[in-house]
C-alpha cells in the first residue's frame, strides 16, 4: 500500500544501481514513509537543473527530508554514503550507539564509498561499457576488486554482519555492490564468508522488497 501523500517523510531521487539501492535497502528495513522520484540516468535526467539543485555532483541518490530533526525546512542530502549516515542517525537505527560500534560501522562505510565502489565501478567500465577492451585496465580493476571481495571475506570470518552480530549501514552500502559479482568478474564461492553473509542479507524481507521496487522502476532485460 502506498503511503498517503501527508505521510511522505522522505524524497527518494533514486534508478536501481547500486549506490540507489543502498538507501531502498534501509528505507525498506525502517518502514520510513518515502516516495521515489526516479532519475533516469540512462536519458541524462541526472543533469537536469531539478536535480542538479539537490545534487551538485549530478550522481544518484539523493533525499529530500521533508521532516528533518531540527523543525526546519525540508533537507536536502546527495551522496550516499552520506544519505545512510544520515538516515541512521536519524532513526538511531542501523548503527551502534556506543562509540567503538559507531567507530566501526563508519570506517566500514567509508571502506565502500572509497575503495569497493569506486573500483568495481571501474570494474564495470571496463568490462562492459567501454568502447575499447583494454586488458592492462581490465586486469587492474578485477584484481583490486578481487583484493577488496577478500579483505571483506576476512572481516565477515566468525561475524555474521560487517560490525558483528548487528545488521548496520556498513551491510547496506557493501551488498549491492557484491550482488554485482558476475559483472565484475569474481566468483562469490571464493570467499566463504562473504558469500554466506550475502546469501543471509538477500533472503531479508526487506531486501526483496527493495529490490522489487527497483525491478518496478527499470525492468531486468527489457522485461515488462
Amino acid at each position: 500500500m502506498e503511503n498517503p501523500p501527508e505521510m511522505i517523510m522522505i524524497d527518494l531521487h533514486y534508478w536501481p544501481t547500486p549506490n540507489g539501492h543502498k538507501i531502498t535497502l534501509f528505507l525498506e528495513e525502517t518502514g520510513m514513509p518515502y516516495e521515489i522520484k526516479p532519475v533516469d540516468i540512462g536519458k541524462g535526467a541526472q543533469f537536469e537543473p531539478a536535480f542538479l539543485a539537490i545534487a551538485p555532483n549530478n550522481r544518484m541518490p539523493a533525499i529530500v527530508d521533508r521532516a528533518p530533526a531540527d523543525g526546519g525546512e525540508p533537507i536536502s542530502i546527495f551522496e550516499s554514503g552520506a544519505i545512510l549516515l544520515y538516515l541512521a542517525d536519524k532513526t538511531k537505527r542501523f548503527i551502534a550507539q556506543d562509540l567503538r560500534g559507531r567507530v566501526a560501522a563508519t570506517e566500514w562505510l567509508f571502506w565502500q564509498v572509497g575503495g569497493l565502489g569506486p573500483m568495481a565501478g571501474q570494474n564495470h567500465h571496463f568490462n562492459r561499457y567501454a568502447p575499447d577492451k583494454i586488458p592492462y585496465a581490465i586486469e587492474r580493476y578485477v584484481r583490486e576488486t578481487a583484493r577488496l571481495y577478500g579483505v571483506l571475506d576476512r572481516r565477515l570470518d566468525g561475524r555474521a554482519f560487517v560490525c558483528g552480530d548487528d545488521y548496520t549501514i556498513a551491510d547496506m552500502a557493501s551488498y549491492p555492490w557484491i550482488a554485482s559479482h558476475e559483472a565484475q568478474q569474481q566468483n562469490r564461492a571464493d570467499f566463504p564468508n562473504l558469500k554466506r553473509w550475502f546469501e543471509a542479507i538477500k533472503a531479508r524481507p526487506a531486501t526483496l522488497r527493495a529490490y522489487a521496487k527497483g525491478d518496478a522502476i527499470n525492468p531486468p532485460n527489457g522485461a515488462p
